[in-house]
């Protein structure tokens, strides 16, 4: 089984390039299942029910999130109703939402997707390490379930490092966001969990992390800008993994990572 996994989604020109482009990275590259977290997708900031049913029609399977879920106050009614739409899992208990589901492809294979979220430099939420467990203890990759995958949306690159040593061996990929810069230590891990620390973001790079530079430029150097933070608009690379799973184990086969249009695409 094929699974694309794209970063965060920053404002309108990472929606426009996947809408441009989503379905022909997904045919050439003949993919079966595909993740993407949107929790910058409405102006940088949050997301709403007609960008998730954009998103969707775009080709998107499911829709991760992190610590900008709830930046558009509509949605916290809103993702009660949509099981497609997954808030991280370790956020506070009687959060609305789901953390983690799972989902049919085409070819009638499961695929658990769970949605977790950092502490280390973050808001805290409840521990991460200890949470996934919960899940992991009802499921496991078998016949019945061919693939499982974690977005762990983190600040601290050690903290991701922790999750994809802590559930190797036991799901199929962690793939890290949030930091919205596509890192380079894509590659397996010993026990066969394909791994990432930051997939990188679907957004204008000619940016700082995907918003317009002057006013952040102004932050840095002391000076109070009059302008708002808002995301860059120029044309968007699409960044992220692909991941093959070895259909015997559930296990990973192959990681690559993609990156497609604007300033960073090589495919």
């Amino acid at each position: 089984m094929k699974v694309l996994f794209l970063g965060d989604i920053v404002g309108r020109a990472g929606r426009n390039a996947l809408q441009q482009n989503l379905k022909h990275i997904q045919k050439k590259h003949e993919i079966d299942f595909t993740i993407i977290n949107g929790e910058n997708a409405a102006g940088g900031f949050g997301i709403t029910k007609e960008i998730c049913a954009d998103i969707y029609s775009y080709g998107a399977d499911v829709i991760t999130t992190g610590n900008h879920l709830w930046d558009q106050k509509e949605i916290a009614d809103y993702i009660g109703s949509d099981n497609r739409l997954l808030k991280p899992y370790n956020f506070p208990e009687g959060t609305p939402g789901a953390g983690y589901n799972i989902y049919k492809t085409p070819k009638n294979e499961n695929v658990l997707v769970i949605n977790l979220i950092g502490n280390v430099f973050m808001k805290s939420d409840d521990n991460p390490f200890l949470k996934v467990e919960e899940i992991l203890r009802k499921h496991s990759l078998s016949n019945e379930l061919s693939f499982i995958f974690v977005d762990f949306h983190a600040e601290a690159t050690s903290e991701k490092a922790a999750m994809g040593h802590h559930l190797d061996g036991r799901v199929t990929a962690v793939v890290g966001t949030h930091q919205h810069i596509p890192t380079a230590d894509t590659r397996i891990l010993l026990g066969g969990t394909a791994y990432q620390t930051d997939a990188g973001m679907c957004g204008d790079y000619n940016s700082i992390i995907g918003m317009n530079k002057e006013p952040i430029l102004d932050r840095f150097l002391g000076i109070k800008s009059k302008v708002k933070f808002s995301p860059a608009l120029g044309e968007a690379t699409l960044c992220g993994v692909i991941v093959e799973s070895d259909v015997k184990t559930g296990l990973a086969k192959k990681i690559e990572p993609i990156k497609f249009g604007g300033v960073l695409g090589t495919q």
